[in-house]
């Protein structure tokens, strides 16, 4: 009888080694979920940089930043004659046009926004064409402080990030909002395309500006200005 029990095991013993299993897995699944958003977050960061630096390139090449894209369906620049369709300076990054990947690692479509006079063809910008984008961050004590010069950036580049908020598919469908809780992330939203907020990522609502989880990536003019004199592109 004794050899017989010391065979085996109770049903005690086997439900503390699924306990522990359990425990083991649970362990292990949570690394493995926040290594896989990280891995997301740095391609999708890559690849905001890389089209920066299509924008860029597009530039030198044809002296003027293109139009947003037609459609979340359709990637090349919607662009009537020397403007921007309708004077549209927000929508989606014109991924077609510039050779690039339509969507973030989240699956939701590049947005973007262009200061209407880098966009003009007729009149390609030079070094005293105005910008009006301007890029704003938080403090550690959650105040709105200066990202860029105020109303200094030619062009931004926005990933919804992970919630996708406001966002849209593939198939051009749009991410239900968040509510209340993500102001900062509406800010990013505005059709003026003329104000956005980069900061860290929270899922805490109750900080100032809400839960949050955009990636925004500038032009610089800096860059940009040096990249076309380079190309003598520019005086």
């Amino acid at each position: 009888m004794n050899g017989q029990r010391a065979a085996g095991f109770t049903l005690v013993e086997i439900a503390i080694v699924l306990v522990v299993v359990g425990l083991l897995i649970g362990g292990l699944i949570t690394p493995l979920s926040t290594q896989l958003e990280q891995r997301r977050a740095t391609d999708t960061q890559r690849a905001m940089e890389d089209a920066r630096e299509a924008l860029i390139g597009f530039a030198v090449r044809n002296g003027y930043l293109p139009c947003p894209a037609i459609s979340a369906a359709n990637g090349l620049e919607d662009r009537s004659e020397e403007r921007c369709t309708n004077e549209r300076r927000t929508g989606f990054l014109p991924w077609a046009t510039l050779g690039m990947p339509k969507l973030d690692s989240w699956g939701h479509v590049f947005l973007y926004s262009a200061t209407p006079e880098f966009t003009d063809s007729a009149l390609p910008f030079r070094l005293s064409t105005p910008r009006d984008i301007t890029v704003a961050t938080r403090d550690a004590a959650g105040n709105l402080t200066a990202a860029t010069a105020p109303n200094d950036i030619p062009a931004v580049i926005l990933s919804t990030g992970k919630n996708g908020y406001g966002g849209f598919s593939d198939l051009g469908v749009r991410a239900v909002d968040a509510g209340t809780s993500n102001a900062d992330e509406k800010a990013n939203l505005n059709p003026a395309g003329t104000a956005f907020i980069a900061r860290g990522v929270s899922d805490n609502a109750a900080l100032p500006g809400g839960a949050y989880d955009d990636m925004v990536v500038w032009v610089s003019p800096n860059i940009l200005f040096n990249r076309m004199i380079a190309a003598q592109r520019l005086p």
